[in-house]
């Protein structure tokens, strides 16, 4: 059955991780159709020269410091954003962080930190945002990778994060079904962003090893447009790149093929 598009005129769009990059970019594309923008964010000077940046093309924004790692910090900017406009029609969870490292001397204190941003950040915005997305039968975005689905060489503790995103927003998605609430959880490649050259090293510190890259990088702009059409046509998975699409397919033909061939391609980047 063809469904109408989405229209985001005046709803009201929170996204987190928005002082940069692809959180910033996803801000813009919503804020050109018609969209009100709340833009949450750790870093409160990046996030406020964010916000003036959106403010001066015209859209209604409202910039919020925001630790998605802490579940109080997450629960009063939600709370804020229904304070100033009343409703949420769409979560973007975006912000995430990455980690490049062997197992082996990746501190757990590391699996931590990575866990708490890329996976209870989006569960507690998720949660803190459920019932005002129920009442806008709503839409949740939740920005996961191709490490969601496929193992990663030297990514342990962030594709471990991003399977972990899988896991909930489909399982989540199933008790949601009826209610209107749609849920869309979309796998970039790589992009032209600075999480790649903040990536965790095993110590916590940032990482030394240079970044393996597969193909030209997308712009943040390229990803943002994408993931505002499949928002619009109620896409549930949306996978960006060719090469996305072929390791979807070679891991589940062949996951011996797909290790041998992801070691090849990436496994004398730690030792760079």
């Amino acid at each position: 059955m063809l469904r109408k598009p989405r229209d985001f005129k005046n709803r009201v769009v929170v996204v987190t991780g928005a002082a940069g990059g692809m959180g910033l970019a996803f801000a813009r594309r919503f804020a050109r159709a018609g969209a009100k923008v709340a833009l949450l964010d750790l870093k409160t000077e990046a996030l406020q020269a964010a916000a003036e940046v959106l403010a001066a093309e015209g859209p209604e924004t409202l910039a919020l410091a925001c630790d998605v790692a802490d579940p109080r910090s997450t629960i009063a900017a939600i709370e804020a954003v229904l304070d100033h406009w009343g409703h949420i029609d769409v979560l973007i969870n975006n912000a995430g962080i990455s980690a490049r490292a062997a197992f082996a001397d990746t501190q757990l204190s590391v699996f931590h930190k990575v866990m708490a941003v890329n996976f209870f950040g989006p569960l507690y915005g998720t949660k803190a945002a459920l019932a005002a997305l129920r009442r806008r039968r709503g839409l949740v975005i939740t920005i996961s990778s191709l490490a969601g689905f496929s193992p990663l060489y030297g990514r342990t503790a962030y594709a471990a994060s991003k399977h972990a995103l899988h896991g909930l927003f489909d399982s989540l998605r199933s008790e949601l079904r009826g209610s209107g609430v749609e849920i869309l959880l979309v796998c970039p490649g790589f992009t032209a962003t600075g999480i790649g050259s903040a990536a965790l090293d095993g110590d916590g510190t940032i990482t030394r090893h240079p970044q393996t890259t597969a193909g030209t990088p997308a712009t943040p702009e390229q990803v943002a447009e994408q993931v505002y059409q499949a928002a619009r046509n109620h896409r549930r998975l949306l996978i960006l790149t060719p090469i996305g699409h072929l390791t979807r397919i070679i891991q589940k033909l062949s996951p011996r093929i797909y290790e041998w061939l992801m070691v090849r391609a990436m496994g004398r980047e730690l030792e760079r």
